[in-house]
């Protein structure tokens, strides 16, 4: 199993999961810029979107980020990072996944566009403090992660897009539960592992 990555993008989410479940693999890093992988060859060859992550298995190629981590859960046995599907709980997981990658990864990606004048900048923030507000809600009860007691998937991936904050200006203070969530993330073997296996730490 070998995970095609970027570092500190969101293929860090799938290679924290890829630790918590605790299954051998390798990895290859990509040029997000080249498409180039570290060993010199294509990336496009191995997924023609471009874009990382890209777990390739068995003769097989997963791209999507929420794809592949449901499927190391699924297939590991996980079954707190990912419930059994058809339950309430897999449900809520997915809700969360599906906000984190349509709503605030969507809204983190025009930050890292060239060009952009700082009016256009701090427009952009605004909507990203929006989710952010929305992520604080769902935290209010004091849960300790997105949709209770358990770290799930989609907790990983909110872990990486939210962490963009630091390079984008973006003080994440006003959000306190959410940043006490990081934290906890944060400490946890597997995200250091995948992080210091990035160079991120």
């Amino acid at each position: 199993m070998k995970l095609y990555y970027a570092p500190g993008t969101c293929s860090l989410a799938s290679h924290i999961v890829l630790r918590e479940v605790g299954i051998p693999f390798e990895m290859e890093r990509v040029d997000t810029k080249t498409k180039q992988t570290e060993h010199g060859n294509d990336f496009f060859a191995v997924n023609p979107k471009g874009s990382v992550p890209a777990l390739v298995f068995d003769g097989e190629v997963l791209t999507e980020g929420a794809a592949i981590m449901q499927y190391l859960a699924d297939t590991n046995g996980a079954t707190t990072l990912a419930p059994p599907a058809g339950t309430l709980a897999r449900a809520r997981v997915q809700e969360m996944l599906n906000y984190v990658s349509s709503e605030l990864h969507k809204s983190f990606s025009p930050l890292f566009a060239p060009n952009k004048t700082e009016d256009e900048l701090a427009a952009q923030r605004a909507i990203v403090a929006k989710k952010l507000d929305w992520l604080e809600t769902k935290l209010a009860d004091g849960r300790a992660y997105l949709t209770g007691s358990d770290f799930t998937v989609a907790d990983a991936y909110a872990f990486v897009v939210t962490n963009w904050a630091g390079f984008k200006n973006i003080d994440l203070s006003p959000w306190p539960k959410l940043q006490a969530m990081r934290t906890r993330i944060a400490e946890r073997p597997a995200t250091i592992a995948a992080m210091k296996a990035e160079g991120l730490i």
